[in-house]
């Protein structure tokens, strides 16, 4: 599958054929149930992590062949016009997952674990991976390609930024037992590691490094590899001030996460979700 994938993406056909189209299912077959995706765990990498361009490749692939239609449930009231190749997920009983209705939308081409809860109105896009056991929570968005591990709880408002393109970058990664507070923001292929805490509000990306308070240590992404959140921090919006200028002259100061501490026992139970809730 991998060398076909490439080779269409690689050499565009002047038409696509049915052959090119029963690939491409069996192509979203296989994210949907979990075979492929778009990173996965790779212990030989610094991040922990290795990229699948080729997946990615394949998913916009999937782009290039659909061509818009109507979605609509009801085309005068509400009308959905969407690529033809990404529409809503097949979800059953089977499946294990849990929808609260109240207009969540689960875009085809993406792995959803069993145990998975989904409070509307949600977003997962296409080639996200969401694994066991992980709230998503009121509108919060898992982007394309975004990994997501088990029994995390990605809370209301949350925004997991995927990172499609260019194929060969990391997406956004969030390993298991990870809590990313309200109105947080992760992007640009950050990697959150296992059991680390995003308090309310905190944005990470590659522009903005992050400050350790407990190991005196500056997290900041390279050319060569993303920002990274080592294991169990518990990470809260700071500032630190502007130290020369006219910045200075006027006081101001700048956005920055902060790692405040690391993950007791006491912060576990301060953000454990209830079974009751999934």
């Amino acid at each position: 599958m991998q060398q076909a994938i490439e080779q269409i993406f690689d050499n565009k056909p002047e038409q696509y054929t049915p052959e090119h189209f029963a690939l491409f299912a069996r192509f979203k077959a296989a994210l949907n149930a979990g075979e492929i995706r778009a990173a996965e765990p790779d212990s030989s990498q610094v991040t922990g992590w290795r990229v699948n361009a080729w997946v990615k490749k394949g998913i916009l692939l999937g782009f290039r062949l659909g061509g818009i239609v109507d979605m609509s449930i009801d085309p005068a009231r509400q009308p959905f016009l969407d690529k033809s190749t990404y529409p809503v997920r097949q979800i059953g009983l089977s499946d294990g997952v849990r929808i609260v209705p109240g207009g969540s939308s689960i875009r085809d081409g993406c792995f959803i674990g069993r145990g998975v809860t989904c409070m509307p109105p949600m977003y997962i896009n296409a080639g996200a991976y969401v694994s066991d056991g992980t709230m998503v929570d009121s509108h919060a968005l898992v982007g394309s390609c975004a990994q997501i591990g088990k029994n995390c709880h990605i809370s209301a408002a949350s925004q997991i930024g995927g990172v499609l393109e260019p194929v060969g970058a990391m997406p956004v990664i969030v390993e298991d037992d990870v809590m990313i507070g309200g109105n947080c923001g992760v992007y640009e292929g950050t990697v959150v590691k296992k059991g680390a805490v995003l308090g309310t509000g905190t944005i990470l990306n590659r522009s903005t490094p992050v400050y350790d308070l407990v190991r005196g240590e500056v997290y900041r992404a390279t050319d060569e590899q993303p920002l990274m959140i080592p294991e169990g921090a518990v990470v809260v919006a700071g500032s630190r001030p502007v130290s020369s200028g006219t910045g200075k002259e006027w006081g101001i100061s700048l956005y920055t996460p902060v790692i405040v501490k690391y993950r007791d026992e006491k912060t576990g139970t301060r953000i454990q979700l209830e079974d009751l809730l999934r």
